[in-house]
């Protein structure tokens, strides 16, 4: 087969329509498959791996405190799993859970542990904060599981045909904004494989991000990174949900996505991790740098 070549999302319901192919995992299985020169069943094989890396990311997180050399990042994730422990949630055991998850990962990233950069190392606590307690809460399988990756990242494909997913060129609203979309269309995946509902959650996801800037302290994703990976996450389940309720996107996820490049193409330089605006420029995030450099 040749190779399959789309631009847009729009792109992608037309080849399914076409082929007709109702499954949207499926269309990316294919699209990787074909594209990359290599059988089904090692492009699943490689995901089943993500899966695995993308779980235990989060174990390295809950086992002890994660802590950076820069000590901004102090084990949030480690302090948030005894806070759940006592019983202090203040909605669910398991929107905590999501948090705790989140921070984990994050945290294990900023001490340069073994993660998934989904889509990249900065906002790699999205996915896997979000969509693995939503699994394990409704009792779904790792077969579907990595269905529901293969959906992540194809949305994370057509992200980047159209726009870029690094914060120096996009700021932040391009690796947690397209995070958050990826994990919404795999949550709504999980639970409703109508192709409108998977491109409404997406662009919800998306759409609430819009604008976020990219201005890490020191140039080192720690601070606000981690946090923002949270909010990300926590996102995408709300946006999964309006979606699975019947709300549907007025603005293509196409479109949102152009609305994304224009406005990092509009961003000044100084809010694109170049950390000379926005938090990075307060006047606590200069001494924090400085104490940091003069500490090297």
């Amino acid at each position: 087969m040749k190779r399959i070549k789309i631009k847009s999302f729009n792109d992608v319901k037309k080849f399914m329509s076409k082929f007709k192919i109702l499954d949207l995992s499926e269309f990316f299985i294919l699209y990787e498959s074909t594209n990359e020169e290599l059988p089904k069943d090692v492009v699943i094989s490689r995901m089943k791996k993500t899966l695995e890396v993308m779980r235990d990311s989060i174990k390295s997180g809950l086992v002890k405190k994660n802590v950076t050399k820069s000590g901004m990042i102090s084990g949030g994730a480690y302090l948030m799993n005894r806070f759940i422990e006592k019983g202090h949630s203040l909605l669910s055991k398991e929107f905590s859970e999501i948090i705790r998850n989140s921070l984990a990962v994050s945290e294990a990233n900023a001490c340069m542990k073994k993660i998934v950069a989904a889509p990249t190392a900065g906002a790699a606590g999205v996915i896997p904060g979000a969509l693995f307690k939503i699994a394990e809460k409704h009792n779904i399988e790792d077969k579907e599981l990595i269905k529901s990756l293969f959906v992540a990242g194809g949305i994370g494909e057509v992200i980047s045909l159209q726009a870029s997913l690094a914060g120096a060129v996009h700021g932040c609203q391009a690796e947690v904004g397209s995070a958050s979309a990826m994990t919404a269309g795999a949550i709504t995946y999980l639970f409703n494989n109508d192709i409108e509902a998977i491109e409404s959650s997406a662009a919800f996801a998306l759409k609430n991000i819009l604008g976020l800037v990219c201005d890490p302290i020191a140039g080192l994703v720690e601070i606000p990174c981690v946090k923002r990976n949270v909010n990300a996450a926590l996102n995408s389940i709300a946006s999964a949900e309006m979606a699975l309720c019947g709300i549907r996107t007025k603005i293509p996820l196409d479109e949102v996505i152009i609305a994304m490049a224009e406005i990092g193409n509009k961003m000044s330089d100084s809010l694109k991790e170049t950390s000379l605006g926005g938090l990075a420029a307060t006047e606590t995030a200069k001494k924090i740098t400085s104490e940091i450099n003069n500490s090297l």
